[in-house]
């Protein structure tokens, strides 16, 4: 028997949309944080992107796990993460919340993955840079184009 996990396409916004990202430091560091943050959660990552000023994320999760928990692990961790790891940080987000309190959700299995990625790719101002890694991932991770 199959066990039974949630899928979601969830957004995150830094405070103000800063577009922080610009940053490769910033953005290499914030991408393997919260996939440490994931992986020491138990959710899997299906794929995750980083634009100059929000970060997409599939994310597979337990049942027993609220979204909200999830949500706030991810927000929560990665702040305080990124604040060590990057002092710079506080002086523009001098009230200690990097992330807004907003957030974007939509659960994977209500809509196809298609209809996610056309919102990621069609739906958002087009960012003038892309930043994608090009580097190879050996855990199994798909990347958004993969769908």
């Amino acid at each position: 028997m199959a066990m039974v996990r949630f899928t979601y396409h969830i957004v995150l916004v830094p405070k103000y949309r800063y577009g922080i990202f610009y940053d490769r430091r910033v953005k290499k560091d914030c991408e393997l944080t919260l996939k440490n943050i994931c992986s020491e959660k138990g959710y899997k990552i299906h794929a995750i992107e980083l634009s100059e000023d929000h970060v997409h994320l599939f994310l597979e999760f337990h049942p027993s796990i609220s979204l909200s928990k999830v949500i706030q692990h991810l927000k929560g961790g990665s702040s305080y993460r990124m604040f060590k790891l990057h002092p710079e940080l506080k002086k523009r987000y001098w009230g200690g919340n990097l992330w807004s309190s907003g957030k974007f959700f939509r659960s994977v299995g209500n809509v196809t993955a298609d209809t996610i990625k056309h919102y990621i790719n069609e739906s958002q101002a087009k960012p003038k840079t892309k930043f994608q890694l090009h580097r190879p991932d050996t855990s199994g991770q798909r990347r958004l184009d993969d769908f």
